[in-house]
């Protein structure tokens, strides 16, 4: 009997007796689950907490709403920064956060997230889906307790705003700057004082003076916090920052306890918020920059000379941390080794794509 021979005569049998069958059928028998989100990102932030919202919807969907994911923002189960604490011990079964928050654990975490001088969104993408870097990040992440899941990424970052220009070096030292992760450890050979501090107290932050410049995410986000208020100058580009991931983790025994559809459920949503909200970002950057430099905010570009420091402290800092730590010798080599190839063919077609329509725009 043929395939659809086999299906028509099964469809008119199952018609006949009252009987609906397929995946609805299936999915009936799945057991009800309910599980908390917590995410690093305030609720105004509709594009940071949004991305968890697309992923809950999509799960539920998915599963006829017998997978129920309900959201958090910080303070409602822990706070922004220990979102990975709470997945690890199990005080939630799954949490949405920027995993190089974390790089005072150990460094390795960065990667998860950003490095300086790293990989773009669509670099990165490719890293993850096709150049083995879901195995050999994740190989990490599993023996730190959580099962990661690539779920949404910012695209390239803005440099941040500050109270005075930055031209020069000099201009960096004794410099109080809000700066997460790897970059405030590269920052500080330079003398800058790096601040990790959580996006609501950002405003309040500069406001008073406690800092002295901070970045976050781009003109949207940005623009939401108020830092326009506080600080004149906006710096392009965020080089910590080239593409950064953003990841669902799950406890690693609540993964293991899913059943094969729940799993596929999550990592299909999973990649939807992934494509959601680099989309978001492109969609509402640029109309969030013209608003900007109309109410008076000054776009400004770091110097080469800045620039090279910067990479040359990067280069450093690399160097020691892989003399230090095998784990993330390891990601490095292979984040790295993955990203060479990268650059030369982004330079190829899209860069020089790019090059040529700005230029006419110009």
């Amino acid at each position: 009997m043929t395939r659809r021979s086999f299906l028509k005569n099964a469809g008119g049998t199952a018609a006949a007796g009252g009987v609906i069958l397929g995946a609805p059928a299936i999915v009936h028998a799945q057991p009800t689950i309910r599980w908390r989100l917590p995410s690093s990102f305030a609720k105004s932030l509709d594009t940071l907490f949004g991305v968890s919202d697309v992923i809950a919807k999509r799960v539920a969907s998915l599963t006829d709403g017998k997978f129920q994911i309900s959201t958090h923002a910080p303070g409602e189960i822990v706070p922004a920064l220990q979102v990975l604490d709470a997945v690890q011990n199990g005080t939630v079964e799954i949490g949405h956060t920027a995993l190089y928050y974390y790089f005072g654990k150990d460094p390795t975490w960065a990667f998860g997230t950003a490095v300086p001088f790293g990989l773009n969104f669509r670099q990165y993408n490719a890293w993850w889906y096709y150049g083995g870097g879901s195995k050999v990040f994740g190989d990490f992440a599993t023996k730190n307790g959580v099962h990661p899941i690539l779920s949404g990424n910012t695209g390239v970052q803005m440099g941040g705003w500050f109270r005075k220009e930055i031209n020069t070096v000099d201009d960096l030292k004794g410099l109080k700057f809000r700066v997460g992760g790897f970059a405030g450890a590269v920052l500080s050979r330079l003398g800058v004082v790096p601040q990790q501090i959580a996006a609501g107290d950002i405003y309040a932050s500069l406001e008073k003076g406690t800092i002295d410049a901070a970045e976050w995410v781009g003109p949207y986000d940005d623009e939401k916090l108020g830092l326009a208020k506080v600080a004149k100058f906006y710096y392009t580009p965020g080089w910590w920052e080239g593409g950064p991931a953003l990841h669902t983790i799950v406890n690693n025994k609540a993964w293991e306890s899913l059943p094969p559809t729940y799993k596929s459920a999550l990592e299909a949503a999973c990649a939807e918020g992934n494509v959601d909200l680099m989309a978001k970002y492109d969609a509402v950057n640029p109309p969030a920059l013209r608003r900007l430099i109309g109410g008076g905010t000054q776009l400004r570009a770091f110097s080469k000379p800045v620039l090279d420091a910067s990479y040359a402290a990067a280069q450093e800092l690399y160097k020691e941390t892989n003399e230090k730590n095998a784990e993330f010798k390891k990601v490095y080599d292979h984040y790295f080794a993955f990203a060479r190839d990268q650059i030369s063919w982004g330079q190829v077609a899209e860069g020089r794509f790019d090059d040529y329509m700005a230029s006419v725009r110009r």
